[in-house]
Parts: structure tokens; C-alpha cells; sequence
């Protein structure tokens, strides 16, 4: 039986405040070593001889629910990464694109992930996306509605390539801290995903790791509803 091929991995990114309660520490430092892992899983992906694109689920529709101090947190540490991770970006031949409703972020962060798309966006080893302010309901209302809009027929081939996401379907996501739900993430394109759900805390989540989930997968007879 031949491999089944990783060209899209998706992930989840989950348990940053449960590593650092662990430690005693403030969830800030959780999301700060978090972050370091992110720079990690992408320079992997794309060094691997099959990935294309890794998706993260980095700010959802309802982390606005979380303390106003963690979510600004979240934005200043996103606004480093970024700034940081150019170098990260261009030595490595990676393109980075940001889904989801961004117009919610203050001006100055709006310009950083432009620019940082701007700058990247003839890089090809790699396409790292991030999903920042994303909701898979509201990813789907929007491309259905734009096709009404433009009076388009509502078809799955057109709503497929009205999404933010019209690359490819994923072909594996990875959950992790034990958690096994999918949390309004890429409802449309995980349809016949692989899944993969370990009791890691993202914040110690590393390659070695990942190379054992990628074995597994490779191992799986992906069927899409065939014999």
C-alpha cells in the first residue's frame, strides 16, 4: 500500500495556559513558549520533502472571550512574532498569509500582517498560514454569501474557491493537550481529513513528535469514501 502523502497539516495549538499553571508561571509565558514552538513546526514543514502549507489555529472567534490582559497580550506578542519572524521567513522560502476577519485588530497590527504578507508572498518552499479572528461558520457564511453577491450558483466547486483557504484540502490535523474537538477550525476542509489527538501540551510539542505522528499518518489508507 503506498504512503499516504502530507502536503497540507493543520494544528491546533493547544494548552499554553496549562503548561505555565503547571510551572507556576503566568499564562503570558505559556503563549510566549508557544510562540517559539510555532517558529519550530514551520521551519520543519518546510524542510520536509512533501509539506506545502501548515495552517494554525492561532486566534479564534471566541478567544475574544478570554481577559481583556490575555487577549491584548496576545496581540503585542503577535505583532513581535511577526516582526521577528521575517528573517525566519525569507531564509527559509516561506510565505506567510493570514485568514480570518483581521479588520477586528487595531490598525498598527492590520499593517504588520500586510506587510509581512507583502514581503513574503513570492517565497514558494512553503505557505504558512495563520488563522487569526477565524470561525469555520463564518469562513463558509462569507464565501456563500460573496457568491450570491456576484450571482454565482451555489456548487461546492464555487463555494471551495470563494474561501479564504482555497489551496487544498488538509490532509491531517493535529490537536493537542488531549482535546479532541475540531473548535469551528476549517470545518469545510477538514470534510476527509486524518486526525491526530495527543495529550502533548502544545508548549512542549516538538519535532521529534511530529515526525512520529507524519509516520502514522503515512501508514493510513485514506479511502475518501472509497473501497
Amino acid at each position: 500500500m503506498p504512503k499516504s502523502k502530507l502536503k497540507h497539516l493543520a494544528v491546533i495549538m493547544d494548552g499554553n495556559g496549562r503548561w505555565a499553571k503547571q510551572r507556576g508561571l503566568n499564562r503570558t509565558k505559556g503563549h510566549e513558549k508557544g510562540a517559539e514552538v510555532i517558529r519550530d513546526v514551520t521551519t520543519y514543514c518546510a524542510k520536509h520533502p512533501t509539506i506545502e502549507s501548515v495552517t494554525f489555529y492561532a486566534f479564534s472567534t471566541e478567544n475574544w472571550k478570554r481577559p481583556k490582559l490575555e487577549v491584548d497580550f496576545l496581540m503585542k506578542l503577535l505583532d513581535r512574532y511577526l516582526q521577528k519572524e521575517l528573517e525566519t521567513y525569507q531564509k527559509n522560502n516561506i510565505k506567510f498569509i493570514a485568514i480570518g476577519n483581521i479588520d477586528a485588530f487595531s490598525k498598527k497590527l492590520q499593517e504588520r500582517i500586510r506587510l509581512t504578507e507583502e514581503a513574503t508572498k513570492n517565497n514558494r518552499d512553503l505557505k504558512h498560514i495563520l488563522a487569526l479572528n477565524y470561525g469555520g461558520r463564518a469562513e463558509i457564511t462569507y464565501a456563500v454569501n460573496s457568491l450570491i453577491a456576484d450571482g454565482i450558483e451555489i456548487t461546492e466547486d464555487n463555494i471551495s474557491s470563494a474561501l479564504q483557504t482555497p489551496y487544498e484540502n488538509i490532509d491531517l490535523l493535529i490537536r493537542t493537550s488531549g482535546e479532541e474537538r475540531i473548535s469551528n477550525f476549517l470545518l469545510w476542509q477538514l470534510s476527509y481529513s486524518e486526525f491526530y489527538f495527543t495529550q502533548t501540551l502544545w508548549p512542549d510539542f516538538d519535532k521529534v513528535e511530529l515526525d512520529e505522528i507524519i509516520e502514522d499518518f503515512e501508514k493510513r489508507n485514506r479511502r475518501f469514501g472509497g473501497l
